[in-house]
């Protein structure tokens, strides 16, 4: 018989305090029956839960492999939301959203370049630009769903059309321009025309901000029963809203009419459109910037970027010009016009050395600040511009070239009958006159045209010969050319080919009549003898200053030997005859303690409109000191109506501007008394 097994004994844990092995019993709890033998055995009773400290758990950690693949899952799942977005604005939805943001749309504006200055030989400022105001306007604010009234346009255009000088209709129209949200109403206004904008459209803008006014546009455009209007009241409407302002430059001239004929003017866009600021546009304008920004309903948005280019400023030019001479010769040219009753007239001053032009004045001239009382033909700079016949002042160049071929000497003897029988006219002096016996220097200070042709026709074998001669001389000289200086509106004048010259020309050329020149030309001329010979191509640059502040020097005039030093100095001492000498007709041109060499002129006028001859001509043409030079100043006035002698008209002008400019430049008295060659001589 085998032994009942005996259930296994539940291990109790050890409690605290007590020794290990030991098990927790308490008095009280009763001990279990043991199983009597041949009986099964009992199961014991379940045990009451004790009372004691809670089970220790154990922390199981999860694989970090699933954590990263639902955040790579997550973030795969966001960028692709993303990538869908952008797909769609700029693929899908690109034209709607273009078109949705016309309301915050960049604007491209010009940035305007400092034009450079316009400065005299001492810096004076002739020319320069100072700060101004574009008026701008953008017509898409105009429309009657934007600005709440029908008429927009007509009620800006009438508060605007006195300040800017504009009429009602221009304004209204460039206002309706359609399809565009920029327009130009009035370029380059001055801070006070743009204060005057100013104050109204601040004005307007706060009679339009109260409570009335923004329930008025709340019910513009609803439907009758819901209370709405077709437009607001005139009063809590303000046109001017769309008005925007744009920082601009505007040329002005400090020294109003000084000069203006050098000068010239810029046109209403900034570009210049006469004289020198046509002829250095491109050095003077610089070259302009550009600013990219946002702006909504006219106004700028700071906030919402952009970009600028900045403009590079115009180069300064620095004149040859003496601003006092050039004052004395505008004087002096101006009130001798009015005296004499005449058209026009104009003076030239030139270094004879340099070939610079320190003066070039013009009468009737203008003033380049105000263009609107300017007539057309006074815009223009007559002195380069007007082409005439010299008359006179043109025997320099004959004599020259007789004495330069040494085909006849200042002491030859000529005789010199009152009318001449050449080809198919008769010729004759200004005035009638017995047989006059002369030397050559005789002819020039009487101005004899008789005695010119009788010298002239020696200059070759033949007349076809001589006129050659002649033609390469005159050419010498310049005549038919342009001067070099490149003024707009230049004209070279006019000289025919010898082997055109018909029979008269061949014979009036020499004293000054078939052939034309303009003013400088024929100063040039005279400075060519003054300089011992030698041309030198004017100019009326000194230097130019660039961008960067360095000046650099205009280069010298170009050089060319015209005739022998000898020849200059004789032509010289005979041009003292002509003021010097009590039979000259240049003795109003006498200064005293100065030597003085000239020529008077005076020759019939060819009117330009009728291309036939038509009043006269008078000038006077001369350099001082004569024994050692320095200045050259011509005078020339076109149709005088009170006299019309070159001596009696411009030998005055002549002496008032000499005495000027030798004072300014500190010339010295001469040192020696003229010559005085012989006029007459007996055969």
């Amino acid at each position: 018989m085998s032994t009942p097994r005996q259930p296994p004994r539940r291990p109790v844990r050890p409690q605290p305090g007590r020794a290990p092995g030991r098990p927790a019993r308490p008095a009280d709890r009763p001990r279990a029956p043991r199983p009597r033998a041949g009986e099964p055995p009992r199961r014991p009773a379940p045990r009451r839960p004790q009372p004691g400290p809670p089970p220790v758990r154990t922390i199981k950690l999860g694989d970090p492999r699933r954590r990263l693949r639902l955040v790579t899952v997550a973030l795969a799942l966001v960028f692709s939301v993303f990538a869908g977005r952008l797909i769609q604005l700029q693929l899908l939805d690109s034209d709607a959203l273009a078109a949705a943001a016309g309301a915050n749309q960049y604007t491209e504006a010009v940035l305007s370049a400092d034009r450079g200055s316009i400065t005299s030989s001492d810096g004076f400022a002739l020319a320069t630009t100072v700060d101004a105001y574009d008026i701008t306007a953008d017509p898409s604010l105009y429309p009657a769903e934007k600005s709440f009234v029908p008429d927009a346009p007509e009620q800006a255009a009438a508060l605007l059309a006195p300040i800017l000088n504009r009429t009602k209709e221009q304004l209204t129209a460039a206002l309706r321009t359609p399809k565009t949200k920029w327009v130009m109403l009035a370029p380059r206004q001055s801070p006070e025309t743009k204060k005057q904008i100013t104050d109204l459209k601040a004005t307007l803008a706060k009679q339009a901000d109260t409570a009335v006014c923004r329930a008025q546009r709340k019910l513009v455009g609803k439907p009758a029963e819901q209370g709405g209007r077709p437009s607001v009241d005139n009063v809590c409407a303000n046109p001017l809203a769309g008005i925007i302002y744009q920082d601009s430059k505007r040329r002005v001239y400090p020294a109003g009419g000084l000069a203006a004929n050098l000068l010239g003017y810029v046109n209403v866009d900034g570009t210049g459109t006469g004289g020198l600021e046509k002829q250095f546009q491109d050095e003077l304008a610089g070259k302009p910037g550009r600013s990219t920004y946002a702006q909504v309903n006219g106004r700028m948005v700071p906030t919402a970027g952009g970009s600028q280019q900045s403009p590079v400023e115009g180069t300064d030019l620095r004149l040859t010009v003496d601003r006092d001479i050039q004052w004395a010769a505008q004087r002096a040219i101006t009130d001798q016009v009015a005296n004499a009753g005449a058209e026009k007239g104009y003076v030239i001053v030139q270094d004879v050395k340099t070939g610079q032009i320190l003066a070039m004045a013009a009468s009737p001239g203008f003033d380049p600040n105000d263009l609107s009382r300017a007539k057309p033909e006074q815009l223009g700079n007559a002195a380069v511009g007007d082409a005439f016949e010299p008359g006179s002042t043109a025997k320099l160049m004959t004599m020259a070239a007789v004495l330069d071929t040494g085909t006849a000497a200042w002491d030859t003897y000529v005789e010199v009958p009152n009318t001449l029988q050449r080809s198919d006219r008769v010729f004759h002096d200004d005035i009638d006159h017995p047989t006059w016996h002369l030397t050559l220097a005789g002819v020039l200070a009487k101005s004899s045209n008789i005695g010119t042709i009788l010298a002239a026709e020696h200059l070759g074998k033949s007349q076809p010969e001589s006129n050659k001669v002649l033609a390469d001389y005159l050419g010498r000289f310049g005549i038919g050319q342009a001067t070099g200086l490149g003024f707009p509106g230049e004209t070279k004048g006019i000289l025919a080919k010898p082997e055109a010259w018909n029979g008269s020309q061949q014979y009036t050329i020499p004293f000054g009549q078939g052939l034309s020149v303009n003013a400088l030309q024929a100063t040039s001329v005279f400075s060519t003898i003054a300089n011992g010979g030698v041309r030198v191509t004017p100019g009326l640059v000194a230097g130019t200053t660039g961008p960067d502040g360095k000046y650099l020097p205009a280069g010298p005039g170009k050089e060319t030997r015209v005739v022998k030093p000898e020849t200059a100095k004789t032509l010289t001492e005979m041009l003292e005859s002509v003021v010097s000498d009590e039979q000259g007709t240049g003795a109003k041109a006498k200064i005293e303690g100065y030597r003085v060499a000239g020529k008077t002129g005076t020759a019939n006028r060819v009117d330009p409109k009728t291309g036939k001859y038509n009043g006269y001509t008078a000038s006077f043409i001369g350099f001082a000191p004569a024994d050692q030079p320095r200045v050259t100043v011509s005078c020339v006035i076109q149709d005088p109506k009170n006299g019309h002698f070159g001596g009696q008209l411009c030998g005055p002008v002549f002496k008032q501007v000499m005495e000027f400019t030798l004072k300014t430049l500190r010339v010295a008295p001469s040192g020696s008394e003229a010559p005085n060659l012989p006029v007459e001589r007996k055969p």
